[in-house]
């Protein structure tokens, strides 16, 4: 089962996890549609652009065919037989010189029956077959009328670089009148129907790469907004996690300190009652001591182990009581250099007797705001820890120098250093790993250190062994 900690960690990562995914499909959802709506109002505009140029295409081929075909035709035969070649001869060139350059691929001309009275293909001549009901529409409603012919879908053109020629046709009708201002008729007749077919499709690519354009352009844009946003909401993760992080230290943190204080509490009063009358029993074992050793009694041995195991007992308590009841440093100008120094003579015994070499450098001015007797403590426990560490020959290599961040002081040791599944617990008051100890000597050096506003960081050397570092505010 997952713990709170894990579970409420999870939670935030989830949830922009949900919100992130959540406005990239909007964003791309928005983005799209915006696309379609714009390509089809650029689709829309090219239609009608186009159905302008057809009408004014249609209405120029209808003025130069009356003008230029139907009265002088009239006014020199008498009447209009496209059959006879001359005839329509004319009329080819008329209307071929008209839609030059215009793209026209298909252009014909029927009369109220439905037949072909004339053609770009002169084979279609009187063929009545091609009439659709578009020709008959447009002899009722005698209006324009155009439409697109595609021979690729709009999806698979997106995708394609190139369209081959007459892949977009526009198809119009238009009907074929007689000028009123130049017959003097009353009224302008439709002649015939004129159905033609315009090649748009280097227009229609036209539109298609501004199509892409603006669809490549709103999904970077989207992908770009996206990644803003995104960026956000990560940043406002991390703030989030760190705060929760930082509660969830805090709570921890309160939660030890009342249970520490109920045990200190409890330590305080089983430590007063026992003290004194331990007090009595270590002086009373003293005077016995030193009596039986003047009669060199057979008892003499008996009584240094019960002197001995009760200074011990002593010493615990001790122990107890100052862990419970901490000692306020009385701060004065306190030379670091000269305390390690000190600790360093005392612990030369114990030194030579198990084999360990001490390498002291220290450098700079060494003082600092504190009480001597708490550090001298401090650092002698730190020694003291080291050479039980090792429990033999071994090197204990202390530094200390001042920097920018303050005096720093550095102990490493040849000893086992910390195991990995300890570390977190190492100043844990009653964590021992040791038969005899009683686990409040970390807990106490950590507790004069803080004390004095330094901070003291547990790790294990890179060459093995471990390292204690200890830091004092410039």
């Amino acid at each position: 089962m997952p713990n709170n900690r894990e579970v409420s960690s999870s939670s935030p990562l989830q949830f922009v996890r949900v919100i992130s995914w959540t406005l990239l499909v909007i964003i791309l959802s928005f983005s799209l549609l915006l696309s379609v709506f714009i390509s089809k109002y650029a689709e829309q505009t090219l239609l009608e652009k186009q159905e302008a140029f057809a009408l004014l295409l249609a209405e120029n081929v209808s003025h130069q065919l009356f003008t230029r075909f139907v009265i002088p035709t009239v006014l020199k035969f008498g009447a209009i037989r496209l059959r006879n070649e001359d005839q329509y001869n004319v009329m080819d060139q008329v209307v071929r010189s008209t839609i030059h350059s215009f793209h026209v691929s298909t252009l014909r001309i029927y009369d109220a029956d439905g037949n072909i009275t004339y053609s770009l293909n002169r084979d279609e001549l009187g063929d009545d077959d091609e009439a659709d009901y578009m020709v008959t529409k447009t002899w009722e409603t005698q209006d324009f009328s155009a439409e697109i012919l595609s021979k690729v879908s709009k999806l698979a053109s997106l995708f394609r670089i190139n369209l081959d020629p007459g892949s977009m046709v526009l198809r119009a009708y238009y009907p074929l009148r007689a000028e009123r201002s130049l017959t003097d008729m009353d009224r302008n007749p439709i002649m015939g129907i004129l159905e033609f077919q315009q090649d748009i499709t280097a227009d229609y690519l036209a539109m298609l790469n501004f199509e892409r354009l603006v669809i490549a352009f709103s999904l970077i844009t989207s992908v770009v907004l996206f990644f803003l946003v995104l960026t956000v909401l990560r940043r406002a993760e991390r703030l989030s996690n760190r705060q929760l992080r930082e509660k969830e230290r805090l709570i921890f943190e309160l939660q030890q300190q009342e249970k520490l204080a109920g045990m200190g509490r409890m330590v305080a009063g089983v430590a007063h009652e026992i003290r004194n009358p331990l007090g009595i029993i270590c002086s009373s074992s003293e005077l016995i001591l030193k009596k039986a050793r003047k009669e060199n009694s057979s008892h003499t041995r008996i009584l240094e182990a019960l002197h001995e195991e009760a200074k011990r007992l002593s010493r615990t308590v001790t122990e107890f009581l100052d862990y419970a009841r901490p000692k306020k440093p009385n701060m004065f100008d306190v030379d670091v250099k000269a305390i390690l120094e000190q600790v360093a003579v005392f612990m030369e015994p114990e030194c030579e007797k198990l084999g360990v070499t001490v390498d002291r450098a220290f450098d700079g001015d060494m003082t600092v705001k504190g009480d001597k007797d708490l550090l001298y403590r401090a650092f002698y426990n730190l020694v003291a820890n080291a050479l039980q560490a090792m429990n033999g020959p071994g090197e204990l290599t202390i530094r200390a120098a001042r920097g920018e961040e303050g005096l720093h002081v550095t102990m490493v040791d040849t000893g086992p250093g910390f195991a990995p599944e300890h570390m977190e617990h190492v100043r844990d008051p009653f964590f021992t790993t040791k038969d005899q100890g009683t686990g409040l000597g970390l807990a106490l050096v950590s507790t004069i250190f803080e004390s004095h506003g330094a901070v003291m960081d547990l790790t294990n050397a890179e060459g093995g062994g471990a390292r204690v570092d200890v830091i004092f505010p410039a």
